[in-house]
């Protein structure tokens, strides 16, 4: 679980927003909520409304409802071209998911 509680969410800090998006690329859910967060207001990191989708859906699957809450809000501010780009992007992570009990497939970087 990340540790959320030095993270001041509402500074500009692109040091902590890596740190936090590793983590929510480790699967964290936590980290993947904070992650969508971080890109839907643009804190630490460019506004990216794509890949705040696309964190709160990856924490949304994980159980954080109020993932869901933040996503809707997200999408509705969403271009149709962004909302299809989040959907391409969930669904390719969905396709680079091992099978349950096996080790997942190397990342490429970004």
């Amino acid at each position: 679980m990340a540790d959320l509680r030095g993270l001041n969410l509402l500074r500009n800090d692109p040091e902590a927003a890596a740190r936090l998006i590793a983590e929510a690329e480790s699967g964290d859910m936590d980290a993947q909520y904070a992650a969508g967060l971080v890109y839907a207001e643009g804190r630490g990191v460019e506004l990216d409304l794509v890949q705040a989708y696309y964190w709160l859906t990856r924490a949304f699957e994980q159980g954080d409802t109020d993932a869901e809450k933040l996503r809707f809000h997200v999408a509705a501010e969403m271009r149709d071209s962004e909302f299809a780009e989040a959907r391409r992007l969930v669904q390719l992570a969905k396709q680079a998911l091992p099978p349950a009990g096996q080790a997942p497939l190397a990342r490429r970087p970004h």
